[in-house]
Parts: C-alpha cells; sequence; structure tokens
C-alpha cells in the first residue's frame, strides 16, 4: 500500500511528459516554418523566372 502511495505522489515522470511535448510542439513549428519559408522561395525564384520571361518577349 505504501509503495501505492508513494507512486502517485512520484512527479518526476509528469516532468518527463511535459518536456516531451513542449519539444514535440517546438518540433512541429520548426517544421511548418521550414515548409512555409521553402515555398516563399520557390514562389520568389517563380516570380523572378516569369518577369526574365516577359522582359525578353
Amino acid at each position: 500500500m505504501q509503495q501505492i502511495r508513494r507512486f502517485l505522489k512520484d512527479r518526476r515522470g509528469a516532468t518527463a511528459i511535459e518536456y516531451g511535448l513542449i519539444i514535440a510542439v517546438l518540433s512541429l513549428a520548426i517544421v511548418a516554418g521550414i515548409g512555409r519559408t521553402a515555398n516563399e522561395i520557390s514562389d520568389m525564384f517563380s516570380n523572378q523566372d516569369r518577369a526574365l520571361q516577359q522582359a525578353f518577349k
């Protein structure tokens, strides 16, 4: 019975889970930011390509 009480009072696992959730959210934010940046760079070069094509017509 005493082991069960000790287990229920132990908060070390909860802290590890919280850190894991923080890392997961940060990872998702980084991946989303990289994806968005890649799209913006792709659009930037596409716009430059179109501008050059129109300039030489």
